[in-house]
């Protein structure tokens, strides 16, 4: 009997030190998921947590959640779609099946298991669009492009005080926003691998790293070596190379680790 009570004490105990390690920090942390396809998962300052697409691996997407959502967390804060494609949507059906989102953002509804699942537990859907700002629990999402077709793809900016991550995943037809953005400071942009850097639209930025996309699919594949890239930023990174890309900022600097070296 005592050893029944030590040992479930003992489960207790550490349960209550892994709930304690996961609580928030008060940090931003904005983390491309090395899945395939573009998912990228945000842990708001306050804890709550957004994903931003999901690639188009479920099970994938699922077990990546896992590694940095709290094992108890069934919920969350927003799911966002960038682009109603299967590069983006299928994987996030893996995180629907497992997490219920208070809000959905798409640029369209769309029809099959990712509506209905949504449907099932009465998640909100909105439909981006430009000019739309919301809080994530102390950081800002700020919509500044959607636009459909193959070259199409939404373009959002994440502010946390003097911190800013632009997320331009899609092709060509969102590059009118970034003019907007002309002489800001971008701590990590966010960029498809397949499209070229020799961007007009990337010229009027003070970009400090890059993290590479791999979802869009361009008819010609921009032909950079990393030496190059790195003309870009300073700091370059993919998923493929450098597994997840885990930013963190408390709004005035940040630290970019990955999985690799």
């Amino acid at each position: 009997m005592q050893q029944r009570i030590w040992i479930v004490l003992s489960l207790i105990g550490i349960l209550g030190s892994l709930a304690w390690l996961q609580q928030p920090d008060g940090n931003l942390h904005v983390i491309v998921l090395p899945t395939a396809g573009d998912a990228i998962l945000i842990q708001s300052p306050a804890g709550s947590f957004t994903l931003i697409d999901g690639g188009r691996d479920p099970i994938g997407l699922a077990v990546e959640l896992g590694t940095y959502l709290p094992f108890w967390q069934r919920q969350l804060a927003t799911v966002v779609l960038t682009k109603a494609d299967d590069q983006w949507l299928t994987g996030q059906l893996g995180a629907l099946r497992r997490y219920r989102p208070a809000l959905a953002l798409t640029p369209s509804i769309v029809p099959g298991e990712w509506y209905e699942l949504l449907r099932e537990v009465a998640t909100p859907i909105r439909q981006l669009q430009v000019g739309q700002s919301m809080n994530l629990g102390g950081a800002q999402l700020h919509v500044l492009a959607v636009s459909d077709g193959t070259e199409g793809g939404s373009v959002l900016l994440i502010e946390h005080r003097t911190v800013s991550i632009l997320i331009h995943t899609g092709g060509s037809a969102g590059d009118y926003a970034l003019s907007q953005l002309a002489g800001r400071r971008i701590d990590l942009l966010i960029y498809p691998w397949q499209r070229s850097i020799n961007n007009p639209a990337l010229q009027g930025l003070h970009i400090r790293a890059v993290a590479f996309s791999t979802g869009f699919q361009a008819d010609e594949l921009a032909l950079h070596s990393m030496y190059e890239r790195k003309q870009l930023a300073p700091q370059v990174y993919h998923p493929k190379l450098n597994g997840a890309i885990h930013l963190l900022s408390n709004g005035r600097s940040i630290r970019i680790t990955t999985q690799s070296p």
